[in-house]
């Protein structure tokens, strides 16, 4: 064989491969975008998308869902009381927030004797874990450790597959991490599979990955009151509480989308600017 004939016998392997991959790809897309049977549904939320913003009345409502029935095992320890009367965020009062604060115990010190000491707490501090450690924690769940959720939003997805995920890549679509939270909140009290075998003290959630949670089903129709009239369903408070958490692990998410659009305006003027630049200083260049 000669050298010159090397070259394109390498091309024409390489060729073949590409065409393999891309023929194999198209047989097995289908399957991979339509996910495993449980795969979490693509919900509507309002701060998705280039434009998205938080809904204030929702995020309050979901803040009262995390209060009354989250924060007895899971902490928010990234989230100081002030941010919650921040722009961008539930915007509550000042005094709202003082005396929400003032509920909790925090604690201080050491003071003149060397103690550390509780006290009420201040708008500077973040919320208390419910927990002093995850050993105490893990003591008081079964073993089971409940984990904070101050950036659970973000830690948590699920996969959609390889042509909805480049769908969602230039929707600029990145909220699975909320679909996932709403999906696992209401997908309690499904029936369980034949070949599905029980695990002792876990339930059954067909949206947790391996099916079995340890922690029972937090939600029911009118366990949190309303005074919005809003309906107290489980659907609508875990789209409130998501709505929540999704803030905690993004609270500056309307920010950075307004700066993003500013930034998009200067750079499609700074391009036209160096253009019509461009053309003026080589206007009179013999090309």
């Amino acid at each position: 064989m000669s050298a010159k004939t090397r070259p394109m016998t390498s091309v024409s392997a390489l060729l073949k491969a590409a065409v393999i991959a891309v023929a194999t790809f198209a047989v097995t897309a289908p399957a991979l975008a339509a996910g495993p049977a449980h795969t979490p549904h693509r919900e509507d939320w309002s701060w998705s998308g280039p434009f998205g913003h938080f809904d204030r009345g929702q995020l309050q409502r979901g803040f009262k869902v995390y209060r009354e029935v989250c924060a007895s095992c899971h902490g928010i320890k990234l989230v100081a009381f002030r941010n919650l009367m921040e722009d961008g965020g539930p915007e509550f009062s000042e005094g709202q927030i003082r005396l929400l604060a003032s509920e909790y115990q925090v604690q201080d010190g050491p003071d003149e004797s060397g103690e550390m000491f509780d006290r009420p707490g201040r708008l500077s501090d973040r919320f208390p874990s419910p927990f002093p450690n995850e050993q105490a924690a893990r003591a008081a769940q079964g073993g089971a450790y409940p984990p904070d959720l101050s950036l659970i939003a973000k830690a948590r997805t699920y996969t959609r597959g390889f042509w909805l995920s480049l769908l969602d890549l230039v929707t600029q679509y990145q909220e699975h991490g909320a679909d996932y939270l709403h999906a696992v909140l209401v997908g309690y009290g499904q029936p369980v599979p034949a070949d599905a075998h029980a695990q002792p003290g876990l339930h059954y959630n067909p949206y947790f990955p391996g099916g079995w949670i340890a922690m029972p089903n937090p939600l029911s129709d009118g366990q949190v009151e309303y005074t919005d009239g809003t309906p107290a369903t489980v659907d609508q408070y875990s789209r409130d509480v998501t709505a929540f958490l999704a803030w905690t692990a993004e609270p500056h998410l309307e920010a950075r989308k307004q700066l993003g659009f500013v930034v998009f305006i200067f750079l499609f003027v700074f391009a036209g600017l160096l253009y019509f630049t461009k053309k003026k200083v080589w206007s009179n260049v013999a090309h």
